[in-house]
């Protein structure tokens, strides 16, 4: 599927190199290539993004009955805060909706502003807080669990 002059493509075996070296540069505590595998294995949805031929982002989401759950969804780190974020979220969105999913939900850290902004400015509100969810330098942080209706 191809939105704007990007492309959404299911994730391959052949990605995972690429996509694990990417959440190692991104995140302190990244996913695995395991993770990932492990991902496509139960069916979950996971997603590449390109600009071209050049990957920029990629994504997994899962979805259950009516609802959805954004698990990963990252931009590279030199293609940050250039709208890439909010076209990979919107392409999750349309993709559970048509699913029929008729919630999204994501955990995101409090610490976390650029991405809480991002989500915010697409309409998720946050519902809830689970405690130490996250890994952290100093022990455990929380995460702020949003929802959006789809």
């Amino acid at each position: 599927m191809t939105v704007g002059d990007f492309r959404f493509v299911p994730m391959q075996e052949s990605d995972l190199d690429w996509v694990a070296a990417q959440d190692r540069v991104l995140y302190p505590f990244p996913w695995s290539e395991g993770n990932f595998s492990d991902s496509m294995s139960a069916g979950y949805s996971c997603w590449m993004m390109f600009d071209d031929a050049e990957p920029v982002g990629y994504a997994v989401l899962m979805r259950v009955i009516d609802e959805a759950h954004i698990l990963n969804i990252s931009v590279v780190a030199d293609r940050q805060r250039g709208g890439l974020g909010r076209r990979l979220l919107d392409h999750l969105a349309s993709t559970a909706r048509e699913a029929g999913a008729t919630q999204l939900f994501l955990e995101v850290r409090p610490s976390n502003a650029a991405a809480l902004a991002l989500y915010a400015r697409a309409g998720f509100e946050t519902i809830g807080r689970r405690k130490g969810y996250y890994p952290a330098a100093g022990g455990r942080e929380d995460a702020l669990v949003m929802r959006l209706p789809l």
